[in-house]
């Protein structure tokens, strides 16, 4: 049986070698340069952490918080290709601690890390909240997908979101939320199976490959 490997895009090769030089010029004192650095990722940090607060300037300041902890310990990044990953992890964690502090919500244990204050604060964030899935171009479909996508459970709404809005590798997915690549490929199935039962009665025929093109052939 032929072992299949990861193939890696010219886009996302160059996205992996912008960021190794911006961490570099970064640690060695060119602060300025994390808004660059981070500027790629900041709607996609924004509706992963609204997929867990559900609620905007909550989202907002659990990215805030996200950007300074990663400011602050990007020195300890080992590998500047997992970036991205990375910083999706810390966005996530600090809108589960945000609920759990605000609503006295259970949730697994997160990683500890320091809050410390630093001169860098991030620039305003521009406002994300219009067209939350980029590839609606209808906003029928737009409001319909959103409608489709609170109604899911959490678990499922934070992997649709990631793979399919952000489109994150599965890998990635099973790194930032703490779960194996197993439990990823599941959520991801009953969440797009859940979407298309959702939006079916309101889009006939093959809306999906329409709205989400290549997705849902296979359950990942």
């Amino acid at each position: 049986m032929a072992v299949l490997t990861p193939v890696i895009s010219g886009t996302d090769l160059h996205q992996e070698n912008r960021n190794r030089a911006l961490i570099e010029r970064i640690l060695r004192g060119e602060r300025k340069l994390f808004h660059d650095l981070v500027h790629p990722y900041e709607r996609g940090l924004y509706l992963a952490a609204n997929t867990v607060l559900r609620n905007h300037a909550d989202a907002e300041d659990a990215v805030q918080e996200a950007m300074l902890k990663a400011f602050t310990h990007l020195s300890q990044l080992a590998s500047p290709e997992k970036f991205k990953s990375w910083l999706f992890r810390i966005a996530v964690n600090e809108a589960r601690l945000k609920r759990r502090n605000s609503h006295g919500h259970l949730f697994e244990s997160l990683e500890a890390e320091d809050s410390k204050e630093t001169e860098f604060m991030p620039r305003n964030f521009a406002d994300w909240r219009e067209n939350p899935v980029e590839t609606m171009e209808r906003t029928e479909i737009r409001e319909a997908v959103s409608r489709a996508l609170e109604s899911l459970p959490e678990i499922y709404r934070e992997i649709f979101v990631l793979r399919d809005v952000q489109e994150l590798t599965g890998a990635e997915c099973a790194e930032i939320l703490g779960v194996s690549a197993e439990v990823v490929k599941v959520r991801l199935h009953r969440a797009r199976l859940t979407i298309r039962e959702k939006l079916a009665p309101t889009f006939k025929l093959r809306w999906y490959e329409r709205v989400f093109p290549g997705k849902g052939r296979k359950p990942w």
